[in-house]
């Protein structure tokens, strides 16, 4: 038997952290096309230009800074966010194995965690996500994070901070739907891991596949998400995006077809080179904290 096989699990509070740790990573290295991201949807009508001039732009008129506005809400997400899904994914999970009497996950019963699991995510998510699409928006005059939150709060009461709430829902069950529904094909087709390494590269591979789905399924939901939570609310006056669905119809109808997609390269050029750091970083992070606990987890 392998030393690998012998080895002991390490503890979840590692796991949690490990992945806690390579997220943070991740939004450190890759948060300026998220910036790039939101100013594309927030734009109406026909884009004026691409993600290399949208960075161009922003780093000629407002300093190389502003790509990292907005930063601190999701640094701060991350941790909650990584114990909700946690949770969630492990709840709904026992939840769908009960109620269909399965002893193992299927691909259906992982379709149906991951959107349950995406949809109650989004109630931690969602006011992180208002305070961030504020910072991140241009014509953005807010002095930080707590700016934005008193502001939001004195102006709508704290239900505010919950703008956008179905959008971010829709476009996590989609997200979590296109994802889960294609990478247990892709695990399929791949051939059979004879190591670590080769797990891993399968794993990073599925992975990519399944999150370029997921994102082409929940993009017009992310689009809609930016516009109600980056929007201005004039007393006496109903949004133009308010609802999801209304609101997608609204955008096909003004922009076309092609506004729902606004976004989407900078979404899907943080793809791959983002899970990869993901990986990466909890693969060390876990090798480190095995090192540190010692024999059995080494």
């Amino acid at each position: 038997m392998s030393d690998a096989a012998q080895r002991k699990p390490l503890p979840f509070v590692a796991n949690f952290a490990a992945g806690a740790i390579a997220g943070i990573s991740e939004i450190l290295t890759f948060y300026p096309l998220d910036v790039v991201k939101t100013r594309m949807q927030l734009e109406t009508g026909r884009s004026k230009m691409g993600v290399l001039g949208s960075f161009q732009t922003i780093i000629k008129e407002e300093g190389f800074g502003r790509l990292y506005r907005g930063l601190v809400p999701p640094l701060l997400m991350e941790a909650p966010k990584r114990a909700t899904k946690f949770a969630a994914n492990d709840f709904w999970g026992k939840q769908f194995l009960a109620l269909t009497g399965e002893k193992k996950m299927t691909q259906p019963l992982a379709i149906a965690t991951g959107c349950a699991a995406g949809a109650t995510e989004s109630f931690v998510v969602v006011p992180f996500e208002l305070v961030k699409i504020k910072l991140q928006d241009k014509s953005s005059t807010f002095a930080g994070p707590m700016d934005v939150v008193r502001k939001v709060v004195k102006a709508d009461g704290l239900l505010g901070l919950y703008a956008g709430m179905e959008a971010t829902m829709w476009r996590h069950f989609w997200w979590n739907g296109g994802y889960f529904g294609c990478i247990f094909q892709v695990r399929a087709l791949l051939p059979k891991p004879e190591s670590n390494k080769a797990r891993l590269m399968n794993d990073l591979v599925a992975g990519t596949i399944g999150g370029l789905v997921g994102t082409a399924i929940n993009t017009p939901f992310d689009v809609v998400k930016s516009r109600i939570q980056g929007a201005s609310k004039v007393p006496g006056v109903v949004p133009k995006y308010n609802w999801t669905y209304p609101a997608l119809v609204t955008i096909f109808r003004e922009e076309g077809p092609a506004a729902l997609y606004k976004g989407f390269v900078p979404k899907v050029l943080r793809l791959a080179p983002g899970g990869g750091v993901l990986l990466l970083v909890v693969e060390f992070t876990l090798g480190v904290f095995r090192q540190a606990l010692g024999p059995p987890y080494i």
